[in-house]
C-alpha cells in the first residue's frame, strides 16, 4: 500500500491521539502514532502480525497509557466532559479481542450465556446487578437475534471458540457503546457465522461507528469508510477508503498460487463429501489411534455419538465441521483432556494398561486456543516453548542449558528469537500462536494435534506455518489438524471427515 496522507487528530473527535508512543520490552511497538475517531466513521486497521493493531486499540480503549515522551495527547469525548482521562468515558466503548475472550477461560468465569449477556447491560464481568423487565426482554431480544437463543442456558466454556466470539459481541452490543473497538474478531469463525458478523457491522442501529483490526481484505466489511495501515508500530496511512486502497490491497492479497491451492482443497472437500461415507480400513497398517463405542459428553452435552475411528501409521487427518460441532472435543480426546463416557476405548500405539496419560503427552504436540489463554502470565516466549519438552503449562524450574538448545532452533524456525524474552503480553497474537505451535514441536513428536492453528496469523505467516506443516509431515510426524476452511488444508492431508449436527460423524473416508 502507497503511503498518502494521515489526518491529523482535530476537535470533535469521539477518541483522539496525538503523538502517542508505546514502548514494551526495551523498544516501542508503537511510535509516534496520530489518529482520531469520528461519529459514523468505520475504520479497517490492517497491518501484518506485530505491527501494532491491538496496541492501537488498547490506546483507543483506555486499557493502556501511552509512553511519556512529552508530545503525547489522549482525547475522549465520549461522555459530556472531554478528558484525557478514560475513566468516565469507557462505558461508552465497546471492546472485543482475543484477549478479552480468554479471560474467561483465565479466571473461570464459567457463567452461563444468559449471564455473560446480561453483564454487558452494566459494564461487569461477573453479574453483580439485577436487570429491570425490560432489560431482560432486551436481552432475549438481542440472543434471539443472534441465533444463540438455544444456547441461553449453556456455560460459556463449554462452547467452541466461534460460539464464546458470538456470544461476546452480543454482550457488546447490548450495551449500545457509542463506539466499538474490534480485534481480529473474525478469527476462528466458521462461514456461517462470519456473514452474521458481516451483516452486524452493516446495521447502523446496532454499529454506527467502529474500529476494526484485521490481516486481509476479505476481512473488510462492505460499509468500511476509512482504513489505516500500520507496520512495525509506525502508521503509514490513515484516511478516507478509496477504490485505489482497494485495489492496494487486493494486489496485496494471496497469490495465484495460493488461491490455486484453496481451489484444490475446495475441490477435494467436494468430492470426498459427494462419495459414499463407508470406510473400509486397511487393517494390515499398524495403528496409532483406535476408537471405538465413543459417546462423549462435556458439561452433560452429548458432543459425539457413536463414533468409531483408526487412524494408520502414516494418516494425516483433517476435522471439518462448524463451530461447535465437537471437534475440540475430539482433539482433547485424542490427547486425553477428555475421556469417553463408559463402555467407550481409545487405543494409543505404545501405551498398555496403567500407565500414566503423561506419557502419551510427552509423544504428542499440542496446540488449542484455550491453551493460549493458559500462558497469559508466562515469563517470555522462550519459557512457553520449553513448557512443551515436559508437556506441561509453565515450568516449575528455571531455563537449564538444555532447554534453551531445544528452544532455539525452533525460535529461529518461526523468526521469533527478537521476541524470545518477551511476555505473551508483549508480543501479537499471531506471535504468541506461532509460539504455541514451535511448543508443540519442540519435543519432535510423532503425532500433532492441532485445533484451528493458522487462527490470528497474518497471510505471510499463515503461507509460512502451512509449509511448516508440510515440512513435517514428509519427515513422518502425523497430523491430525481441525479446521472449519479449506485453504487451512495442507495437499499432505491423506483422510478427513466432517463431524455434523448432533455431534455425528457425517463423513470418514480416505
Amino acid at each position: 500500500m502507497v503511503t498518502l496522507w494521515c489526518r491529523v487528530p482535530e476537535a470533535g473527535a469521539l477518541i483522539s491521539l496525538t503523538h502517542c508512543s508505546v514502548r514494551l520490552g526495551g523498544r516501542f511497538v508503537l511510535n509516534d502514532v496520530s489518529f482520531s475517531v469520528h461519529a459514523g466513521e468505520r475504520w479497517v486497521l490492517m497491518g501484518s502480525n506485530g505491527a501494532g493493531k491491538s496496541i492501537l486499540l488498547k490506546l483507543l480503549c483506555g486499557d493502556m497509557w501511552p509512553t511519556p515522551t512529552g508530545r503525547e495527547r489522549r482525547s475522549f469525548n465520549l461522555a459530556e466532559n472531554p478528558s484525557s482521562e478514560p475513566l468516565h468515558h469507557k462505558r461508552y466503548i465497546g471492546s472485543l479481542s482475543p484477549e478479552r475472550q480468554d479471560r474467561y477461560v483465565r479466571y473461570d468465569w464459567n457463567l452461563t450465556v444468559l449471564q455473560v449477556v446480561t453483564t454487558g447491560l452494566f459494564d461487569e464481568d461477573i453479574p453483580l446487578s439485577k436487570p429491570t423487565a425490560t432489560q431482560r426482554q432486551r436481552v432475549q431480544r438481542l440472543l434471539r437475534r443472534f441465533r444463540i437463543w438455544s444456547l441461553r442456558e449453556r456455560r460459556i466454556l463449554s462452547l467452541s471458540y466461534g460460539q464464546r466470539r458470538r456470544v461476546l459481541l452480543a454482550r457488546l452490543l447490548i450495551g449500545q457503546p457509542k463506539i466499538l473497538l474490534l480485534d481480529e474478531v473474525f478469527n476462528g469463525l466458521d462461514a456461517s457465522v462470519r456473514r452474521q458478523l458481516m451483516q452486524i457491522l452493516k446495521d447502523s442501529r446496532l454499529a454506527s461507528t467502529w474500529v476494526l483490526a484485521a490481516h486481509s481484505i476479505e476481512d473488510v466489511p462492505e460499509n468500511a469508510t476509512h482504513i489505516s495501515r500500520l507496520e512495525a508500530g509506525r502508521l503509514l496511512y490513515a484516511g478516507p477508503l478509496t477504490q485505489q486502497i482497494l485495489q492496494s490491497l487486493r494486489r496485496d492479497s494471496p497469490s495465484q498460487h495460493d488461491r490455486a491451492r484453496q481451489q484444490v482443497a475446495g475441490k477435494m472437500i467436494r468430492s470426498v463429501l459427494a462419495s459414499s461415507p463407508d470406510v473400509k480400513q486397511d487393517r494390515q497398517k499398524q495403528s496409532l489411534l483406535n476408537l471405538r463405542n465413543i459417546e462423549l459428553y462435556r458439561d452433560y452435552r452429548h458432543v459425539l455419538r457413536s463414533f468409531d475411528w483408526q487412524v494408520a501409521t502414516g494418516e494425516h487427518w483433517a476435522i471439518m465441521g462448524a463451530n461447535g460441532s465437537g471437534k475440540s472435543s475430539l482433539l482433547m480426546l485424542l490427547y486425553g483432556d477428555l475421556h469417553p463416557a463408559l463402555g467407550g476405548t481409545i487405543e494409543r500405539a505404545g501405551m498398555r494398561n496403567g500407565m500414566a496419560i503423561a506419557e502419551w503427552k510427552r509423544q504428542v504436540g499440542y496446540l488449542s486456543p484455550e491453551l493460549q489463554a493458559d500462558y497469559f502470565r508466562a515469563p517470555s516466549i522462550e519459557h512457553i516453548i520449553a513448557s512443551g519438552r515436559y508437556a506441561s503449562v509453565g515450568l516449575n524450574q528455571p531455563l537449564s542449558a538444555t532447554d534453551r538448545r531445544a528452544v532455539k532452533p525452533w525460535l529461529e524456525f518461526f523468526d521469533l528469537e527478537s521476541v524470545r524474552h518477551r511476555g505473551p503480553r508483549e508480543v501479537s497474537y499471531g506471535q504468541l500462536r506461532l509460539a504455541l505451535l514451535a511448543r508443540a514441536m519442540v519435543n519432535r513428536p510423532r503425532l500433532l494435534l492441532l485445533d484451528e492453528p493458522f487462527t490470528g496469523l497474518d497471510p505471510q505467516l499463515h503461507a509460512y506455518a502451512m509449509a511448516a506443516l508440510q515440512r513435517l509431515a514428509d519427515a513422518n510426524v502425523q497430523l491430525i489438524i481441525a479446521v472449519h476452511d479449506t485453504a487451512d488444508l495442507i495437499p499432505e492431508i491423506t483422510n478427513l471427515f466432517q463431524i455434523g449436527k448432533g455431534g455425528r460423524v457425517l463423513l470418514q473416508r480416505r
